[in-house]
């Protein structure tokens, strides 16, 4: 039994309280180095005649990927505190495993165990309940919709006219939002992410100049009240986008600092230096000169940001915040914006931009969600890149289904595609039918989901900025196949709620030659086998489950048929997919 690989501490994805009170426990060994593994575990304030009382409980081998195996409990003692351990055993050895290193025999020495000292309910991971069954659109107002000519900037491009540059203009404004509402709700969205919408020089709007104004070129306060009315009276919630990490050159703190140097008195606002010749200079997003960092720990930089979050959730009723370059923030500035933001609706939706693992910040005090990069990673190299194989696929999904507390992976907002990524059209180099493969993935997996504008009609572009090409309003031009087919696996996963938030996934198998998965949903009404073909061929595949006498319902061509023996095949066309529901 390897060691070094057996790992365990008592916080993050490791250890932690859910809500109802319940304890989860995860450890990690080598892949197929421990065949058991027994939790020992009990209040460490409780004795019978002098014997301290503990009582153990087998621990589920819950996933692999590939070097290492992973083992989880829930369990649910009557207080509100834990000590554990861990017995591990192999063909060959058996191991105690506890805080302090291991031993070759079970004891009850308990203050060496592993401690969750007790359970407060305030430190359990809590998110907004609706956030669960949202199906996100994800707008960059400028390319979507121009609804009102008149607040067109002079430089404004006929739209769709040429292919998008970083500077150009087309004119897409909040009436052009409001007046393809009902299109969006014909589509299934009950969610509306704004990327940037204050006022900002550039066409992206991430080089803020005014917090506290709505840029001109997409309209008015007034405007931005009514869109978040009129989505409130159809269900649809509204995100906005916060560029907290760094503002625009022309944002006037910033300007004074250029214009009066050290003597400004809001030089440290920003992280800035001055030579002795009188030369300035400053951090910055990235390499831009156009975007100079905040000092997000500056009292009134903080106070400003706050102020900026509580407005507009006050003045216009928003529903969520994303906040941009989330991880080049300072922890605490997070933990008291959402302490500000909470105290006055705990029912905002909180979610950082960041792109690789953030445990950091979902820890409970900071984020909700973070948008969900890693996700969209792994079903790109899968499903459109063809660099990752269905072994690859299951073992990298595995690994991160052990990368968070599993309550985490209900909120995060799961993208696909985004203003900072080629089209996810053409990242599959224009196979459509492994964009649905993608999608079925999608839809059929925890967390919220988000459609990037245009995606669901088959718009094409490359890195940006061809993925930020306008909206294609001509029904003759977009792909209603595609359309078609969102539209209704949109409606599968809210008539079904075992495909979303409310229903367990299991892994049931995969096949390495035939490039084929097989997995399941499931709650106590309903249990859901998705089978995916990602291959070119059409191929028939074995369901690894005893479905004898049972009558299954195919949810996507709705017909219903009896399994008459003891070993179900399917046949799938290259690149297709099955959903077969069966009722308990």
């Amino acid at each position: 039994m390897l060691k070094e690989a057996i790992y365990h501490r008592p916080k993050d994805q490791y250890a932690y309280t859910a809500c109802n009170g319940s304890f989860h426990i995860q450890l990690r060994t080598k892949h197929q180095d421990v065949t058991s593994v027994t939790l020992f575990y009990g209040d460490p304030f409780e004795f019978d005649n002098g014997q301290w009382k503990y009582t153990s409980a087998q621990m589920m081998q819950s996933g692999t990927d590939g070097l290492f195996d992973y083992w989880s409990i829930a369990v649910s003692p009557p207080q509100k505190r834990l000590r554990y351990a861990f017995h591990l055993k192999s063909f060959k050895m058996e191991l105690f495993f506890t805080e302090k290193g291991f031993s070759d025999n079970v004891h009850n020495d308990f203050p060496a165990y592993f401690c969750l000292p007790y359970y407060h309910h305030s430190d359990a991971f809590k998110a907004p309940e609706w956030v669960k069954s949202t199906v996100w659109y994800q707008i960059f107002p400028d390319r979507f919709a121009n609804g009102d000519s008149s607040n067109d900037p002079s430089a404004t491009l006929a739209w769709n006219s040429i292919e998008p540059t970083s500077d150009s203009i087309f004119g897409g404004d909040l009436r052009g939002v409001i007046q393809h509402l009902d299109y969006l709700v014909d589509l299934g969205i009950n969610g509306i992410y704004f990327t940037p919408l204050f006022k900002a020089n550039s066409n992206h709007k991430y080089d803020t100049v005014d917090y506290f104004q709505i840029d001109p070129q997409f309209g008015s306060l007034q405007d931005m009240k009514e869109v978040v009315e009129e989505c409130h009276a159809r269900g649809i919630r509204v995100m906005l986008d916060a560029v907290f990490n760094h503002c625009g050159k022309d944002f006037p703190p910033f300007q004074d600092v250029l214009r009066h140097g050290e003597s400004s008195k809001y030089k440290d606002w920003f992280h800035v230096s001055f030579s002795s010749a009188g030369d300035i200079q400053y951090e910055t997003f990235a390499f831009e000169k156009s975007m100079p960092k905040l000092n997000t720990q500056h009292p009134e930089v903080r106070k400003l940001l706050f102020d900026v979050g509580q407005f507009w959730i006050k003045e216009c009723h928003i529903d969520g915040w994303r906040l941009d370059v989330a991880n080049e923030i300072d922890h605490q500035f997070w933990r008291d914006f959402r302490y500000v933001i909470k105290r006055d609706d705990p029912d905002v939706y909180l979610v950082g931009e960041v792109w690789h693992d953030a445990m950091p910040w979902l820890d409970g005090n900071q984020f909700d969600a973070v948008m969900n990069y890693p996700f969209a990673q792994m079903l790109h190299q899968f499903f459109a890149y063809d660099v990752m194989n269905v072994e690859e696929f299951t073992f990298t999904l595995q690994k991160y289904l052990h990368l968070y507390p599993k309550p985490v992976y209900q909120t995060l907002f799961n993208m696909v595609g985004s203003h900072d990524t080629p089209r996810i059209i053409n990242l599959a180099k224009m196979n459509k039918q492994k964009i649905k493969l993608l999608s079925v993935f999608q839809f059929s997996f925890f967390g919220s989901p988000s459609i990037y504008y245009g995606d669901e009609i088959g718009l094409t572009g490359d890195q940006d900025p061809g993925c930020r090409k306008c909206m294609e309003w001509d029904a003759s031009k977009q792909d209603q196949d595609m359309l078609t087919f969102m539209k209704k696996l949109i409606q599968l996963r809210k008539q079904y709620p075992v495909l979303g938030n409310d229903g367990e996934f299991q892994l049931l198998s995969y096949d390495k030659n035939k490039n084929s998965l097989c997995y399941q949903r499931e709650n106590s009404k309903h249990l859901v086998i998705i089978i995916i073909n990602n291959h070119p061929e059409r191929q028939t595949m074995l369901l690894p489950l005893q479905l004898k006498d049972r009558t299954i319902l195919d949810l996507w061509n709705s017909e219903e048929f009896a399994a008459h023996s003891d070993q179900l095949s399917i046949t799938l066309d290259g690149y297709d997919f099955a959903l077969l529901l069966l009722k308990k």
